[in-house]
């Protein structure tokens, strides 16, 4: 009888690629995508942001007009298609405006948030790590000196990491879900640049939160460029009018033109809401010390657990208070 040869070790579980990866493993996927950012946004002392959204195909300006005279460069040949492409072309000319201005209304907002006297990083740009104006918000952010974080997902074209993205907080999500509960639960305001399906997947889901009152948090959501974009783009009346939404849900969102309109109305909005406002109950101290800042859901009004929504900060000032620190920390 032929002997049983010894056996080698089996994998652990935790390196078992062949279960991680099958229908047995999600959950654990699932949960990886939820510790994994949560204990980088510890370490990075991240405490809470705002999120930039809008088109991938948004180029900047200089690259949109380096485009077109490659295009209609002396001496070489034109393409069969080459007025559909100029026309192309015109279009991204026009549209660059929107990536120059994410660009400088980020930068803006993230000089401000570096004067802020807190131990963690407060109103960090944020974005989905991609290009377009998602690039446009994570450059500004950088080119000011602040932290920023790229939130990308897995997609077969157009999302990579941009080049703008702070190292240590630039993540891959293969879940749209667990991406956007890091968008929604960290937010403090939203802006929402001219975009696709994508961009309206995101304004109206984070719209539906604040609406249902699923977070118990104040969140700014700013429509930027309204009388160009959004007006042909939205036609929120049409709703009012069905009766399919109520008319004081046009309080949930406010528009923006300019990137000193939009910076003045969101630290206007971040420090009532969210620098001077007392806490509802102890223990900022401990949240200090625990990480970002996730929001809570609203409870029911029959929860016999509820004591409360947790929304203290870490320290609350005064607009006077506030004022003084800021210009302490320039100087």
């Amino acid at each position: 009888m032929d002997e049983i040869p010894i056996l080698p070790a089996a994998p652990l579980a935790y390196e078992n690629r062949e279960f991680l990866n099958s229908p047995d493993g999600r959950v654990l996927r699932i949960l990886s995508e939820y510790s994994e950012p949560l204990a980088r946004f510890r370490r990075e002392k991240i405490q809470d942001t705002v999120v930039f959204f809008g088109s991938a195909r948004f180029a900047s300006l200089s690259d949109a007009e380096g485009a077109l005279t490659l295009l209609d460069k002396p001496g070489s040949a034109r393409p069969a298609n080459y007025e559909e492409q100029k026309k192309r072309l015109g279009a991204a000319i026009k549209m660059a405006r929107y990536y120059e201005e994410a660009r400088e209304l980020a930068h803006k907002l993230t000089e401000w948030n570096m004067t802020l006297p807190y131990k963690k990083h407060r109103f960090v740009v944020t974005s989905g790590g991609g290009p377009g104006i998602m690039e446009a918000a994570n450059r500004g952010a950088r080119e000011a000196g602040g932290k920023t974080i790229g939130l990308n997902i897995r997609l077969p074209y157009e999302q990579y990491p941009n080049r703008y993205i702070t190292p240590e907080l630039n993540f891959e999500f293969h879940y749209f879900f667990m991406r956007k509960y890091w968008f929604a639960y960290l937010a403090k305001a939203l802006v929402i640049f001219p975009g696709g399906f994508g961009t309206l997947d995101e304004l109206f889901e984070i719209l539906t939160l604040v609406q249902t009152q699923k977070l118990a948090k104040k969140v700014l959501v700013m429509i930027y460029g309204g009388k160009e974009y959004w007006e042909k783009v939205l036609n929120i009346d049409a709703l009012i009018e069905f009766g399919a939404v109520s008319p004081e849900d046009r309080d949930l969102y406010r528009f923006a033109d300019s990137p000193d309109e939009a910076f003045n109305l969101l630290r206007e909005g971040l420090t009532k809401f969210h620098l001077q406002q007392r806490p509802a109950t102890h223990g900022g101290d401990r949240r200090e010390e625990e990480g970002p800042e996730i929001a809570v859901t609203q409870p029911q009004p029959n929860d016999p657990h509820h004591h409360g929504p947790d929304m203290h900060e870490s320290q609350i000032y005064t607009a006077e208070q506030l004022a003084r620190l800021q210009k302490g920390k320039k100087g």
